[in-house]
């Protein structure tokens, strides 16, 4: 029985497919964008980890939504 695989998800379809993408970007933009704001904050420094966090946040919820969308 430890040879069997757990079943796969289904790949979402349609509106679905663009919620999850919405929901990975706007997630990791706010997040990520959060914590560089915090450090902001934290070592005074004028939006720099802002930006950081707010590009950095971004690309992962891009290579999120490829990860989980691509077939």
């Amino acid at each position: 029985m430890a040879d069997e695989h757990p079943p796969k998800r289904p790949l979402p379809a349609g509106a679905d497919a663009g919620w999850a993408a919405i929901g990975y970007l706007l997630g990791g933009m706010l997040v990520w964008g959060g914590v560089g704001w915090l450090i902001d904050k934290w070592l005074g420094l004028p939006h720099v980890g802002l930006l950081i966090g707010l590009i950095g946040g971004t690309a992962a919820g891009v290579f999120l939504t490829v990860k989980r969308l691509d077939g």
